[in-house]
Order: C-alpha cells, then sequence, then structure tokens
C-alpha cells in the first residue's frame, strides 16, 4: 500500500484546520455580541471581502512557488506526498528558506477578511499568524537541520527566513 503522507503533515494540516474554523467560530461569535453593527455592514463586507480575496491570490502563489521549487527539486526516488529528501537551495529558495509556509503565514488573515469578522481579522488572524511563525522557527528549522544536517545550517547562515530585497518579494508572489 502506497502511503500519501507522513503523519507529521497529517497533523499540520490538521492544526490548520482547527485554526481557521476555530477561529472563524469564536470570532463570528463574539461578533455577533459585541460588533453586530460592524458585522452587518454591507460596505464593510465588500471592501474586506475583495482584499481578503487579494490577500489569499499572493498567499497562496507563495505557497504554490515553493512547492513547485521542491516537487521538482526536493525529491528523489518514492516519498510520501508533501515530503523531501534533497535540500533545495535554488529559485525562490535562494531568496527565503520557507516560502510555502510564509505564503500561508497570510493564509489566516485572509481568510477573516473574506468572513468580514472583525474579531478574526484584529486579534485571531493575527495570533495564527504568529503561532505560524513560531511553528517555522521550531519544528520546520529544526526537522530541516535534523534532516540535512551541516548543510542546512550553512544554508541557514546565507539564506534569510523572509526575503530581503523587492525583487525576492516579487518574486514570492508573482505569477
Amino acid at each position: 500500500m502506497r502511503q500519501f503522507t507522513t503523519f507529521s503533515v497529517v497533523i499540520r494540516i490538521i492544526i490548520w484546520i482547527f485554526l481557521l474554523v476555530g477561529g472563524a467560530f469564536i470570532s463570528i461569535s463574539y461578533d455577533l455580541q459585541h460588533f453586530l453593527t460592524l458585522f452587518k455592514s454591507l460596505a464593510f463586507h465588500i471592501f474586506t471581502l475583495s482584499l481578503g480575496v487579494i490577500i489569499l491570490r499572493f498567499a497562496f502563489r507563495a505557497s504554490a512557488k515553493g512547492g513547485r521549487e521542491l516537487a521538482k527539486n526536493g525529491r528523489e526516488g518514492k516519498l510520501p506526498r508533501l515530503e523531501t529528501n534533497r535540500l533545495v537551495t535554488s529559485g525562490i529558495y535562494q531568496c527565503t528558506r520557507h516560502p510555502m509556509l510564509f505564503g500561508l503565514m497570510f493564509l489566516p488573515l485572509g481568510f477573516a477578511l473574506i468572513l468580514g469578522s472583525p474579531t478574526f481579522i484584529s486579534i485571531i488572524a493575527p495570533i495564527e499568524a504568529l503561532f505560524i511563525l513560531i511553528m517555522i522557527l521550531t519544528l520546520e528549522e529544526q526537522e530541516a537541520i535534523k534532516k540535512f544536517g551541516d548543510d542546512y545550517l550553512q544554508y541557514k547562515k546565507q539564506t534569510p527566513l523572509l526575503p530581503k530585497s523587492y525583487k525576492c518579494w516579487k518574486e514570492l508572489f508573482a505569477k
């Protein structure tokens, strides 16, 4: 039987779903009690929906760009889905160490804007983005060090966590 992905990846996907659905539920419940006027405002929802769609497009572009690079250069042999066994330092990975996850940091904000939830936009989404950043700095970095050793430590010294130049930002979010 072919394994589609690892347990670690499945757990992370479940955490993502829990964050988005839980954040939406808590936020909308709170908004209905405290921000009913704003939550019912059509103008507010049109504005946040438009902005949310734009942010999600950029988030998915960055994630897709990183994913394509990993699929092309990060796999050798048969591996479970979403796994790599080669360190990728080319393409967008020359600009940032975790472009997929960096893009996905914007997912809670985009989702919150589409829902038009003031509490999700202003409180929950920033907390979730911070949580994602902490996951990158702890889990992802440690797994990469464990998997690739000194090669990753050298790459980490040369490549920033976040893009530093306009050119890199542009490449990260380009089609």
